[in-house]
């Protein structure tokens, strides 16, 4: 194809996309919001600036002089929050460390990213130090506390000999040595800014990475989405919303929203790590018009008492990481959240797409626009989500084909860390592959059926495990669900179901087996659907992201 191109004037400034102009957004308009950890710290956004201009000097100091790979185990906080800007800014990489792996997976994720720098909460040492002698290329460790006056001595005699020899001070005693004057040099926006590691169900878990490029892009369709390009419902996230991350910071860049809430001057409020006490507490203190998290934690938040007594009509929620049924979806409306589901995925940054219900619908829906809430949702802006069929083309946009979702958007990762091969695997066809299935309408609506390897086959036919998930959370015992497949030598795969009941009530496997029934009857869902055998537990074991572990509970059943 032909085009026009024209050469630029001699000396015009070719503007790359970094993070240092996220930042440099917050000193322009409200820089005296408040960014809040607990009781333990807070400052506005000209201390952010200088805390993360101190944090550079730091790492110049330490030969941090770019492309070096820095990991943090850390709770969300100021401190992390800091590393998020300080890190890329100076031509690093950061690695966001999920400490919630099993001991052996942090230290492969550790030594796969080639961390030379850790920063170290003083209560990830009992991680950190069994698996030291794994870390040959960590040569430094930073400890931070939340105590006020700590100090190194209040830990040395935990201190193995190996740890020792690699603590080089405490963070807060380190950022008051260094100016918080630093000038962020300009670089190549393609620049790897970030890299964490996806929780898969086999294998060692996979380094994602992402560029300057790609989170600011990313970051850009967080401020046309929320902040008000659509006549949605969700929106109004400015300088004067309380955004309260209840997505841990070690995943998925805690949803983009830390990047974006600061550009915007919004009030940060950060709880370490979560508990329905801390929501409860700093809930009350600061309020939050803006959050996101699990279907877990909404169910937690919903159900403790703890919770009762606070007005939770301001506040707005994204729903992810698993799906969101209509009940829980139901019972939050109740409570007055104005919440709705979103689509994404570690490999997507991760937003892919959001619900969209517009104002007037919603006032005027029976169910507050319930069902369009809970769905996947439509793809934000620079988005390209296909359905594709077993040969890779795509498949018609009506709402019932379903297919393996694809993806093209400005900031998907390029691939996998030093594995090129499940890169090629992943971007198959020039498409980012998520393993989803699910359908599009012909409205843009995507609904996700369930994950491929999921879904079960039973006698010829195909049972959605969300969709039976949907219908037995109905149940007014059921707390969640969670249906799983299993061979079967007759039928090739049977249906199992786990469930956790709600607090105080009781059910039996006939009683939920006679509940399904009805949907049969109905024919919502077919015969072969109703489980073989459904098991109560307390709780429904999760992922360190907070999703249900379909793998362990195969094992379980």
């Amino acid at each position: 194809m032909n085009v026009k191109l024209i050469e630029a004037a001699e000396g015009s400034y070719q503007y790359p996309l970094l993070i240092k102009r996220i930042l440099a957004d917050s000193l322009k308009h409200e820089p005296q919001r408040e960014i809040v950890y607990r009781d333990v710290f807070t400052m506005d956004y000209l201390g952010l600036n200088k805390r993360v201009r101190q944090f550079a000097n730091l790492l110049g100091r330490l030969g941090m002089d770019g492309g070096k790979t820095i990991g943090i185990m850390d709770y969300d906080s100021h401190r992390y929050l800091e590393s998020y800007f300080a890190v890329p800014m100076t031509g690093n990489v950061l690695h966001t460390v999920n400490w919630r792996l099993s001991q052996e997976q942090v230290a492969y994720t550790i030594d796969h990213a080639d961390d030379e720098l850790l920063i170290l909460h003083e209560d990830f040492l009992t991680i950190a130090q069994p698996i030291c002698d794994q870390l040959p290329l960590v040569t430094k460790v930073i400890i931070t506390s939340d105590r006020p006056s700590f100090t190194l001595s209040d830990i040395d005699h935990l201190l193995t000999a190996a740890m020792r020899m690699k603590v080089i001070g405490e963070y807060e005693a380190l950022l008051r040595q260094e100016t918080d004057q630093y000038t962020f040099p300009d670089f190549d926006e393609n620049a790897v800014a970030t890299i964490f590691y996806t929780t898969g169900t086999t294998g060692n878990p996979k380094g994602v990475y992402f560029t300057h490029r790609q989170l600011v892009l990313h970051t850009m369709a967080c401020a046309a989405l929320y902040g008000g390009a659509l006549d949605s419902t969700f929106s109004g996230f400015n300088s004067s919303a309380v955004f309260m991350g209840l997505t841990p910071l070690f995943h998925v860049h805690g949803w983009g929203f830390p990047y974006y809430a600061t550009m915007v001057n919004a009030k940060q409020v950060y709880l370490g790590k979560f508990t329905v006490e801390y929501f409860a507490e700093y809930f009350a203190k600061h309020g939050a018009t803006f959050t996101s998290g699990v279907p877990s934690i909404l169910q937690m938040i919903l159900t403790s008492p703890l919770t009762a007594g606070l007005d939770l009509s301001k506040t707005k929620m994204l729903i992810g990481g698993s799906a969101l049924s209509a009940k829980l979806g139901a019972e939050a409306l109740a409570r007055g959240i104005d919440l709705v589901a979103g689509y994404g995925m570690s490999e997507s940054a991760p937003m892919l797409t959001v619900a969209y219900l517009n104002k007037q619908k919603a006032q005027t829906a029976t169910d507050s626009g319930l069902q369009a809430r809970i769905t996947a949702g439509t793809p934000v802006y620079m988005v390209e989500l296909e359905v594709t069929g077993p040969d890779g083309g795509p498949l018609a946009h009506d709402g019932h084909t379903v297919g393996e979702i694809v993806a093209r958007a400005p900031w998907l990762t390029g691939g996998y860390y030093k594995e090129p091969g499940a890169g090629r695997k992943l971007w198959a066809q020039g498409w980012l592959h998520t393993g989803d299935a699910g359908t599009i309408d012909g409205h843009s609506v995507v609904r996700v059926t369930d994950r491929i390897k999921d879904v079960i086959k039973t006698g010829g036919e195909w049972v959605s495990s969300i969709h039976l998930e949907g219908i037995i959370s109905r149940h007014p015992a059921v707390a969640e669900a969670a249906i799983v497949g299993l061979p079967d030598t007759k039928w090739g795969e049977r249906p199992h179901a786990m469930i956790a009941l709600r607090e105080g009530y009781d059910a039996s496997e006939e009683e939920i087996r006679a509940f399904l029934s009805k949907y049969v009857e109905s024919k919502e869902i077919t015969k072969w659907s109703v489980p073989d055998r459904v098991v109560f537990v307390t709780s429904l074991p999760k992922t360190s992201v907070g999703k249900i572990d379909k793998k362990l509970i195969r094992t379980m059943i």
